[in-house]
């Protein structure tokens, strides 16, 4: 999809209370109001990315995330928590640089980044009614009304809402009562508690000697030869029993009588 907005060249920004950042003047004034202009920074840029990521199982689109924003990389710090910013045409998955992007929202209704919002919804939506067995199914328009209400109890308040804010808010959205990150918790694998193993602290030779010359560690051994030598008495006793039984039994014996001559 075509931007509009190409005499959009650079822009100033400005870093607010909020600790986001906000666009305080730009080249075309003219379409453009910078009254409560939000445009996201790289660090939110890269977790917006991780978090689209599971969606592509679910018809996320690549090309219409990227037709939702434009690109500007920081072009010169012009103090007092300001910066001037160029627009650039890198992709937003494969550039190196570190890029502010401004929303596409020149048509708030049918633009670039409106269409990516539905986008994103209808992706959510997908992803939430795969992950969970809901009484009935979730539907974007429940989402959206739900979204919606926030949005508007910020606008009663005279909040701006900040872009990244709107759009993490569709990306991390799930249903009162439910929760995507509680799973059931794994058994470690050998391979784990081979790790547990390994963060144990390693002893030097001399540290180790100490440790076999340590008469409070020999408790366990000590008792283990006491019991091989109870063993051994209790064989032999049992041995000696044996042999007393066969002597009485001897005796026990009927003794063969001798014949007397007559």
């Amino acid at each position: 999809m075509a931007k509009v907005s190409t005499s959009l060249d650079w822009c100033i920004v400005r870093l607010g209370e909020d600790h986001n950042w906000w666009v305080a003047e730009v080249s075309d004034p003219v379409r453009w109001d910078v009254d409560g202009l939000s445009i996201i920074d790289p660090r939110q840029v890269a977790h917006l990315i991780e978090l689209v990521d599971p969606l592509r199982d679910y018809g996320f689109n690549q090309d219409i995330f990227e037709a939702a924003f434009i690109s500007f990389r920081i072009e010169k710090d012009l103090g007092a928590g300001k910066v001037r910013l160029k627009r650039v045409k890198d992709s937003l998955f494969e550039s190196e640089e570190k890029l502010f992007v401004l929303p596409d929202s020149l048509d708030e209704e049918n633009g670039p980044y409106a269409d990516l919002l539905d986008h994103l919804t209808r992706c959510r939506v997908k992803m939430l009614n795969d992950l969970f067995n809901f009484e009935a199914k979730l539907t974007v328009d429940e989402v959206e009304d739900e979204i919606r209400e926030d949005q508007n109890t910020n606008f009663i308040e005279g909040k701006a809402i900040h872009a990244f804010e709107e759009v993490t808010t569709i990306l991390d959205y799930v249903p009162a009562g439910y929760d995507t990150d509680k799973e059931e918790a794994e058994k470690p694998t050998d391979a784990e508690d081979e790790d547990e193993d390994d963060d144990l602290p390693e002893l030097d030779a001399a540290e180790e000697e100490k440790l076999k010359n340590d008469e409070s560690l020999k408790w366990d051994e000590d008792e283990k030869d006491g019991d091989e030598d109870d063993d051994a008495k209790k064989k032999d006793g049992d041995e000696d029993d044996d042999e007393e039984k066969e002597d009485a039994d001897e005796d026990e014996k009927p003794k063969r009588g001798s014949k007397g001559k007559r």
